[in-house]
């Protein structure tokens, strides 16, 4: 009997029940949340449905995420090893070339005049900079922060590894993505407050057709371009720019299937599991956190509102031949910032069509984005 009762007491205290604490129980409930905003609401579940399952994991069994150093037989958790990718920014990089597979930069080439919406956008990176000085960060920590205010996942992490910051890598990762899957949340009211309907319901004349020249020479002359003046890009415009060659080129299809498709989803189940598993309780629900997620949101509604705001400009500029709206997509979540810009000008026009009109500055903020990690990494003197 005293081993029957020895063999229950120990499996009874093998549960997950006699380690929770109320953080992990907290992280739980954060994380299904997350799950029913994926599947019930469908608000990006490709990124959001990893994320939430990380979540879940690694408050139920911290160890999936122990290191080696940690562990008493040197084997580490299965996610430190999905982890140390995203350290080592090969996730961020295979990201970026299976997004440039995936876009058609057309829209950007027609348009060059998308290049001033994103670069506008990208002063919630710099306003974030600053924020983050302000509530006591190092310069570096306020970097790799502010670089939310793209809401570009891959970018976020591949500069906080670059600079340093693999502490603040998790919630820096998580807030990045978590803003880049609500998109569709934020940014319809801050887009409402600042235009009015009329300005809403302008329509936009057809953008001239670009030739497969152009779209052939167009990675090659911004990989040429961007990575002489900084580069420290390179891994991310570079990657871009080649998963982009691959797609217009016409001549690796095989290439091209791959990076946008089987090799992507691969990534983003590991990228996004691995993110997920870095909000442990203790690591998480701290005030340094709730500071990060505070201030990526106020960076995300900064970007987003100096996008509208030059989008108004041009607006003036033009006399009216510009919809303010597209001046939104010019944050690096792509496509969905340009989808956003599309449904808002619908529901005042159902004839008005901006989707690619939008997706311009949406793949200008792409690279605008990087761009921004590729200044900071200078600044610092990082390689």
């Amino acid at each position: 009997m005293d081993y029957i009762a020895n063999t229950l007491s120990n499996l009874i205290h093998q549960t997950a029940f006699f380690n929770l604490t109320w953080g992990n129980v907290v992280m739980i409930v954060v994380a299904c949340i997350f799950l029913y905003l994926a599947i019930a609401k469908g608000f990006e579940p490709l990124l959001l449905t990893p994320i939430a399952f990380g979540m879940l994991l690694v408050n139920i069994y911290p160890d999936i995420m122990m290191t080696t150093e940690d562990s008493p037989n040197g084997i580490g958790g299965l996610l430190h090893y999905f982890y140390l990718l995203d350290e080592w920014a090969i996730l961020p990089s295979l990201i970026f070339m299976g997004v440039g597979a995936m876009t058609d930069f057309g829209p950007l080439i027609a348009n060059p005049k998308s290049f001033l919406l994103g670069a506008a956008a990208q002063f919630g990176i710099f306003a974030a900079y600053f924020g983050a000085i302000a509530f006591g960060f190092n310069d570096k920590a306020a970097a790799a922060i502010s670089i939310i205010g793209g809401a570009d996942g891959p970018t976020s992490i591949f500069l906080a590894g670059k600079l340093g910051q693999t502490a603040l890598l998790g919630p820096i990762a998580v807030a990045a993505y978590s803003y880049m899957s609500l998109v569709p949340i934020i940014q319809p009211p801050i887009m409402k407050l600042l235009t009015t309907k009329k300005e809403r319901q302008i329509k936009m004349g057809q953008l001239r057709p670009v030739s497969k020249l152009e779209k052939i020479l167009f990675p090659i002359v911004v990989t040429i371009v961007v990575c002489l003046i900084l580069p420290t890009t390179a891994p991310l415009v570079g990657m871009l720019m080649l998963g982009n060659l691959f797609r217009e080129s016409g001549v690796v299809r095989q290439l091209t299937d791959t990076a946008s498709n089987a090799l992507m989803y691969i990534v983003v189940i590991i990228l996004g599991t691995s993110v997920g598993a870095t909000t442990s309780a203790e690591a998480f629900l701290n005030k340094e956190t709730l500071f990060i997620v505070v201030l990526g949101l106020v960076a995300f509604a900064f970007g987003t509102a100096a996008g509208i705001m030059f989008g108004k400009l041009m607006c003036v500029l033009t006399k009216g031949k510009v919809n303010p709206l597209i001046g939104s997509a010019g944050v690096s979540a792509v496509p969905m910032a340009a989808r956003v810009s599309q449904k808002v000008g619908a529901d005042e026009n159902p004839t008005n069509f901006l989707l690619m009109h939008a997706m311009g500055p949406n793949v200008a903020g792409v690279i605008g984005t990087a761009v921004a990690a590729g200044t900071f990494m200078a600044v610092f003197g990082v390689f």
